[in-house]
Order: structure tokens, then C-alpha cells, then sequence
């Protein structure tokens, strides 16, 4: 097929010789994820959802590929297109964050790297006969799952491609080497990307230094919290009646909502948790999540002789999901390398003090906080110690956090993005 012109509906191209200004009303963007509520194993869903929804406030039309066959309740704003018929049930390697590390080139047939591969094709094809009926201004692909598809998908139409990393094989990999066959994938999308989005400082240093692209070519947005979407919600003390027992006694709860892979550093956590409660006995630890490590991280808390105080919730969503912020005093993110870290932001939102680990990107827009590095878990330990022991000091970080985070907004990440889409748009014509 050959390439289509870029069309320009409702908008005005002037050279950029004339120095006159680039304008463009009603863009059409190409938007290909991976997930998108309530099918989402983590926060690329939530980012791709609250971000196109903002987009389409502003008068944006989007047309979203999902790898899969599945209804989303609510979602009105924008055109929601199946590639595959296959269930949204994340549990055969689709997920798109869950998946070992440490594969290398050498996959079984039944692997989930080979299952996800499959279905990363039937997605590039689908997107490829989609291009018959649509004409997009833009094509916008998150992270390595789409690339694919949205290099394709520019070769096709002529369409400028925007890149949006959310997360690279380094950090999906704890700073491994990780999947020879994804590094592959993101270093050909970002060198043939028209621009690229980080969602933090330290992914664009990732994507500057690791994959040798240029700085200019990287601009850092970071992501943001949409407070109506937490409304209409009553915390359930009954969830966690346990914890809210000991909480009565003068117990604090530590909390993570995470994955749990070697990407989120849970077993640093756990021996700062063991050292922290040979200190402070007062001091309780809730897991709340699912993921490859978890029997690990269960036989280490025995081991560490803390088994009486971590508790583990398994896979939580909805309303446990809320209720797990809603008990946690202070909120951990362990992190060997987190791109952004939305968890934090629901947690301050939830009244959480936080402690942050310097290799997460949240820590960028957010100062009201405790930082150490993931390793030193010495430090973390009397971080928590400092905050269980002082009212006064876990007050000051709530409410300062909350007045940090309450600027951060999807709309302002939407108008960005625009302005992002324009100039890449006005280099594919000049």
C-alpha cells in the first residue's frame, strides 16, 4: 500500500519559513495500547484511559486498539477497536506488565514471550486493515507491546509517530539486561519515532543513554491523577478488620499495591521491614498484589521471622483495591527503577505518608516525601520508624503531598501532548 498524505481536517498548515503558527482543530489520533480499565494489570491502562479521555475533551477524536475482545463500561469518549477475539483474561502471557525477566532467546513454544509475540502480529495486522477506514493525524503507541504496530502503522499512512514510554525492557527487567528480542523492538521504534514521550526524567536519561537517541528528541510528561474518579467511595473497615484492630492498638500499617516482580524491589522492602520491627515492634506490613515472586516474598517473610506481620492480600481491584490505601499510615514504593509510579498518587490521595525510592519518577514532581535508595534498606527502616513515632511529622507529609499532587492534572498532560502532535505533525509536512 502506499503512503497517504497527511490530511489536515479543520486545520491550517503554513510553513514554518514564514514563521507563521501551526494550527489544527479536531485531530484524529491513532491511540494503540495494550489495556485499558477494567481489564488492566497496572498503570499503563490508567494512564492510556484518563490521558484519552482529556484528549477527547478538548474536541480530539481517537480511535483506541486493544489487543483484545472485551466490553468497557463508562468509556463513551472515544472508538474502541478489538484486534483479536481473544478474552481480556490476562493469564496467557498478554499481560502488559507480568512476565519473566530473565527470558532469554531460546523460548519453548508455549512460553509467554511466544504467546504474546503471537498476538503482537494479529494486532499489527488488524491495525494495518484498519487503515482502510481510518486516517489518522497522529498515531500515538505505548510502550514495546505496540511499537510494532504503530511503525507500521506510519509506513502506511505517512502519519508522524509519537512513542510514549511508560516503561523500557531496563526497568521492566530490574536493571537486567532483560529480553533480547524487546530491546530490539523499542531500540527500532524510538529511532524511527517523530518524537517520543517519557513519563520522567530518569526514563528519558534510559532512552538517551541506553538507546543512543537524542535528547531533543525526548520530552519528559510526566503523569498525573484524576481526583473525580476516586469519588463516591466509603472505605469498608471491615476489608481489613484485622489491621483496623491493630491500628486501635497503636499499630501503623506499611503498605505497597504492587506487582510483584523483581522490577518493584519487594525484597529489599522486606528485609527493611524485618530490621525496622527489631526496633519499633509497633510496626505491621501489608502486600497487597500478585505476580511471579509472591511465593518467594512469603518463604523470605518466615524466614525473616516477620511472618506474623506482613500480610499478603493477593491480586486486588475495585473496591479492595481502594480499601488497601485506605488502611496503609505510610505507603512504600521499593523500586529498583519505576518510570513514574501512579501508586503514589493514589496513596497520597488516600492519606498515605510516603516513602519513595530515588529510582522511581514520581519523586520529580512530589516533595513532601521520604527518599532512599532501593538498596539501603537500613534507611527505609528508620524512615518508617520516624513516621510510625511521629504524628506530627506523618501529618506534615500528608497534607504537604496533597497540595503538590492536586496540580497534577490529566487535562494539562492532554494540552501538552497536543501541542507535542502539532509540532511532529508540522515536521512530517515541511
Amino acid at each position: 500500500m502506499k503512503p497517504r498524505r497527511l490530511s489536515l481536517k479543520g486545520g491550517v498548515k503554513q510553513s514554518a519559513a514564514d514563521g507563521a503558527l501551526f494550527t489544527q482543530k479536531n485531530m484524529n489520533i491513532l491511540m494503540l495500547g495494550w489495556e485499558l480499565p477494567p481489564h488492566n494489570s497496572g498503570g499503563l491502562g490508567v494512564a492510556c484511559y484518563h490521558l484519552s479521555k482529556a484528549l477527547a475533551r478538548s474536541g480530539t477524536t481517537i480511535d483506541f486498539v486493544v489487543p483484545y475482545d472485551a466490553e468497557h463500561p463508562g468509556i463513551d469518549f472515544m472508538n474502541i477497536h478489538s484486534a483479536t477475539q481473544i478474552d481480556p483474561d490476562f493469564r496467557y502471557g498478554l499481560q502488559a506488565y507480568d512476565r519473566d525477566p530473565t527470558i532469554t532467546k531460546e523460548f519453548p513454544d508455549d512460553s509467554p514471550i511466544n504467546s504474546m509475540r503471537a498476538v503482537q502480529k494479529k494486532y499489527v495486522k488488524y491495525v494495518e486493515k484498519l487503515l482502510d477506514t481510518v486516517s489518522p493525524d497522529v498515531i500515538h503507541a505505548h510502550d514495546w507491546l505496540t511499537m510494532e504496530a504503530g511503525v507500521r502503522a506510519k509506513q502506511i499512512s505517512g502519519a508522524p509517530l509519537v512513542v510514549h514510554v511508560h516503561a523500557t525492557e531496563f526497568d521492566r527487567s530490574g536493571e537486567q539486561y532483560g529480553n533480547p528480542i524487546v530491546h530490539e523492538i523499542e531500540q527500532e521504534a524510538l529511532l524511527l519515532a517523530d518524537r517520543i514521550i517519557a513519563v520522567s526524567g530518569i526514563t528519558k536519561s534510559i532512552i538517551v543513554h541506553r538507546y543512543g537517541i537524542p535528547a531533543d528528541k525526548v520530552e519528559v510528561v510526566h503523569n498525573a491523577i484524576d481526583v473525580s474518579s476516586f469519588a463516591d467511595y466509603e472505605y469498608d473497615m471491615r476489608t481489613f478488620k484485622y489491621l483496623e484492630l491493630l491500628r486501635s492498638e497503636g499499630y501503623t500499617v506499611a503498605a505497597t499495591v504492587t506487582r510483584f516482580t523483581v522490577q518493584k524491589g519487594l525484597t529489599h522492602f522486606l528485609r527493611a521491614a524485618a530490621r525496622a520491627s527489631e526496633k519499633y515492634d509497633k510496626l505491621v506490613y501489608l502486600f497487597a498484589g500478585d505476580g511471579e515472586q509472591r511465593d518467594e516474598l512469603i518463604a523470605m517473610a518466615a524466614e525473616l521471622g516477620i511472618s506474623d506481620k506482613v500480610f499478603f492480600t493477593g491480586f486486588v481491584r475495585g473496591k479492595q483495591w481502594r480499601d488497601a490505601y485506605s488502611v496503609a499510615d505510610i505507603f512504600i514504593m521499593s523500586s529498583v527503577s519505576e518510570p513514574f509510579g501512579l501508586t503514589a498518587l493514589e496513596a497520597a490521595h488516600h492519606d498515605s505518608a510516603l516513602i519513595i525510592s530515588r529510582q522511581s519518577g514520581v519523586g520529580e514532581v512530589l516533595k513532601h516525601i521520604f527518599r532512599y535508595d532501593f538498596w539501603d534498606s537500613d534507611r527505609l527502616a528508620d524512615q518508617m520508624i520516624a513516621i510510625a513515632t511521629s504524628p506530627s511529622l506523618a501529618s506534615e507529609l500528608t497534607r504537604g503531598v496533597k497540595s503538590e499532587y492536586a496540580r497534577l492534572t490529566w487535562d494539562e498532560v492532554a494540552v501538552t501532548c497536543e501541542q507535542l502532535y502539532k509540532r511532529s505533525m508540522q515536521g512530517a509536512l515541511v
